[in-house]
């Protein structure tokens, strides 16, 4: 087998592609809930607790000088707590997907399935064979 033939076939695998649009989902996924928890929650949150932005909140270990042009080197911890707040978002929502399709695999497993149509029958037959080797 060549080496293109050899990877197209991993390429077009099912699982690969299955990862590969899994990662494209979540990227989306991963802006619409920062932009979730940038413009819908910390900013009632922040107000809640007397107008504080969090991703305002800083460390600076050496402020900036314009005039030198030196940048400010700051341990930005406030944008910290906005990624973990987006963290607990993320981690629920997953953890409620992960949730129902559980609830519908085990409905679907409970669910008994019909035999097949032979062994339906075999089953027929045996027991019209117990029936008749009962009878006297």
């Amino acid at each position: 087998m060549s080496f293109i033939a050899e990877f197209k076939k991993f390429a077009l695998r099912g699982n690969v592609v299955d990862l590969a649009v899994g990662v494209v989902i979540g990227a989306a996924f991963g802006k619409i809930v920062t932009s979730l928890v940038e413009n819908i929650i910390m900013p009632p949150l922040g107000w809640a607790m007397g107008g504080i932005d969090f991703s305002d909140w800083k460390w600076v270990l050496k402020p900036g000088d314009p005039a030198t042009k030196t940048a400010e080197v700051a341990i930005q911890y406030g944008v910290f707590i906005n990624v973990l707040i987006q963290f607990v978002i993320v981690a629920f929502a997953i953890f409620i997907v992960v949730k129902a399709i559980n609830r519908l695999s085990r409905r679907e497993e409970a669910a008994p399935a019909a035999p097949p149509a032979d062994v339906a029958l075999l089953t027929e037959i045996r027991d019209l064979l117990k029936q008749q080797n009962r009878a006297p």
